[in-house]
């Protein structure tokens, strides 16, 4: 008897013990003092912090209601790294490499023959046409079972040419703490993305604890059909649907959410019509940009460059007050603890 005693006080004290951290984690969560560990105590992050204070104090003049509590992400250059190419568009070619042995008129035509050969100057130069061929020449067929399958596959074993990481690994800590943050707060996490939705649902959840349904991104077309074995199905017809970019992603956020959000945070002149979209709401709102200014660490990047252009939305930002996060001076660390090198 006493025996059991002993062990049911254990079993107590244990959940006391439970309690009485995850109480500690959610105010830590939650705290001014305590939140967004990694970023330095910036401009920005004061701005972010005191949006938050603002927007959540019941009875505050600024107060929104938990429902419309919604904020936007694009992802590429954002929430993870974009450099040197878009992930998904390595992802892509590493396919058409996969494939190439089945089709050896590749070996003359573009843009596989420059994918083959290594040679990004001759993709590039075939332009959204390329892109699309690309595409449907890696997808066509493939179930969407399938797909995710080939997605997360290539996830375990694909390398960052530079930081010979996976790729997962190449998310950015601050903003990792940034969405914990806001979803401690109430808020609600959305991407919005031109990456593929199919891509990004695979592994979101996972590394940005936001799950499928919140993932917004371009799609492709698909067609429902009964397999032979009589199992319903879903399969990839290699076609582009919708690209979720520029003036297209207010579109996607009206369509998919039904709400204007109060926050935005993206990277480039892509993002730029999201950011004013958000702006335009009659509610408190609050618009960032990330700035790739971390040649060190990361890459240094702006309004020359052909991934992740940042110019007009530079100018606009400057113009309306919106807080542009410097990757270099606002953040103490880029990735998390252990999962990239921070020199080249």
């Amino acid at each position: 008897m006493k025996k059991m005693t002993g062990h049911i006080w254990r079993l107590i004290m244990v959940f006391a013990l439970l309690v009485l951290l995850s109480g500690q984690m959610a105010r830590a969560a939650t705290d001014p003092a305590a939140a967004l560990p990694s970023w330095n105590d910036s401009v920005a992050r004061t701005q972010i912090i005191d949006f938050v204070k603002r927007t959540t104090q019941e009875g505050g003049a600024d107060y929104i209601k938990p429902a419309e509590r919604i904020a936007v992400f694009d992802n590429d250059g954002t929430l993870w790294s974009e450099q040197p190419v878009y992930f998904q568009l390595i992802f892509l070619m590493d396919r058409i490499k996969e494939l190439a042995p089945q089709h050896p008129e590749w070996k003359n035509q573009q843009p596989f023959k420059g994918i083959l050969e290594n040679d990004m100057h001759a993709v590039a130069a075939t332009g959204n046409e390329g892109i699309m061929a690309i595409e449907h020449a890696a997808d066509v067929g493939l179930t969407t079972v399938e797909f995710r399958e080939k997605v997360q596959h290539w996830l375990d074993t694909a390398r960052h040419p530079r930081f010979k990481r996976p790729y997962t690994d190449l998310v950015y800590q601050p903003m990792l703490e940034l969405l914990d943050y806001l979803r401690a707060s109430g808020f609600k996490t959305f991407i919005v993305s031109g990456g593929g939705t199919d891509f990004m649902r695979v592994w979101t959840e996972k590394a940005y604890g936001i799950p499928p349904e919140q993932v917004i991104g371009s799609t492709d077309k698909v067609k429902f059909e009964i397999s032979k074995g009589g199992v319903p199905r879903l399969v990839k017809q290699g076609v582009i649907n919708f690209i979720d970019d520029g003036a297209e992603k207010p579109v996607a956020i009206n369509r998919y959410i039904g709400r204007v959000p109060v926050l935005a945070f993206g990277n480039s002149d892509g993002d730029l019509p999201m950011l004013q979209y958000v702006a335009a709401n009659s509610l408190p709102n609050l618009e960032l940009y990330l700035h790739h200014d971390d040649a060190e660490r990361e890459v240094a990047y702006d309004r020359k460059s052909a991934i992740g252009k940042l110019d007009k939305g530079l100018d606009e930002a400057a113009a309306k007050g919106w807080p542009v996060v410097s990757m270099k001076n606002d953040w103490k660390t880029v990735f998390p603890a252990g999962n990239a090198e921070t020199k080249p």
